[in-house]
């Protein structure tokens, strides 16, 4: 299928950009990598009346050393880069260890870091990663910039708190704490599909190797990034033991998912994989703390 007709824009600067969607409003879609937006326009799905192209802005291209010890990346960087950058290895390993997790390479090759934000599909890795992180992206408009916490960002299925005229210029990175271990896993049919479900797991422990800090964030169990209180609640203070992990990633299954079944898996399917996921995740994060 081919997609309606539209009004086709390929500006070269933030500014212009913006302006385009202040001019255009809800009818304006921009493009980053395409690799979602293009097959659902073919598919009738999705029918902006302009397209806004923001390949050509190769000021949105980048990654930065911040100055707080965290990593900043531009909109418009690739996965595949993302996947390859010594400073993402290093000062955010849990991004660099789920890149490759991310379809497959010809689709890292075009995909982007914000547009994969941006669409937010609740099946996408990167989405749950930041919100597992801590991370922030940076909105702007001709009205103004402003910083929103990931967490913040998500609020239901393919919907984000970005206005018609706002578009995501950068994603921040904080800088992990002293004795933080990290950790993705995920369950696809194959390798490459969309998850069944996944989760990503940060811990940090303190001087008595006690959970000072949880964050454990699944993908595929709701409209978002879910985060899971309860499990976390249950090991904030407590030495992360086998018996505490299998308790909290019991309790991530139960209390903190609410799935949906479908011709991919059932309900109760995900929910058994969300309490496989979430054991392996918290165990290699704490080894990982402990290391």
């Amino acid at each position: 299928m081919k997609p309606p007709a539209f009004k086709y824009y390929a500006p070269t600067t933030v500014e212009e950009a913006l302006a385009l969607l202040a001019e255009h409003g809800y009818d304006a879609k921009p493009l980053a990598g395409g690799q979602s937006l293009i097959p659902t326009m073919n598919f009738r799905l999705a029918a902006p009346a302009v397209l806004v192209d923001l390949n050509r802005i190769s000021d949105l291209s980048y990654i930065r050393a911040a100055d707080d010890g965290g990593v900043r990346v531009g909109a418009m960087t690739r996965h595949a880069r993302v996947e390859r950058d010594a400073l993402i290895s290093a000062r955010a390993p849990l991004v660099h260890e789920t890149m490759p997790h991310i379809a497959h390479p010809q689709i890292r090759n075009r995909g982007t870091y914000g547009g994969s934000l941006a669409h937010a599909d609740p099946a996408a890795e990167l989405p749950a990663v930041t919100v597992a992180l801590g991370g922030k992206v940076l909105a702007r408009s001709q009205r103004g910039e402003r910083w929103i916490p990931a967490e913040e960002f998500f609020i239901g299925l393919f919907t984000t708190v970005l206005e018609p005229d706002e578009l995501l210029v950068e994603v921040a990175l904080p800088p992990l704490p002293a004795r933080t271990g990290w950790a993705f896993d995920e369950v696809a049919r194959r390798h490459g599909d969309f998850a069944l479900v996944g989760a990503a797991g940060v811990i940090t422990l303190d001087d008595r190797g006690r959970c000072a800090d949880v964050r454990l964030v699944f993908m595929g169990v709701g409209e978002g990034p879910v985060v899971a209180r309860e499990a976390m609640n249950i090991l904030k203070g407590e030495e992360p033991g086998e018996e505490a992990i299998r308790a909290a990633a019991e309790k991530a299954s139960q209390a903190d998912i609410d799935p949906i079944g479908d011709v991919h898996a059932s309900a109760d399917f995900r929910r058994h994989l969300a309490k496989v996921l979430a054991r392996r995740v918290l165990t290699k994060a704490v080894e990982r703390a402990q290391s």
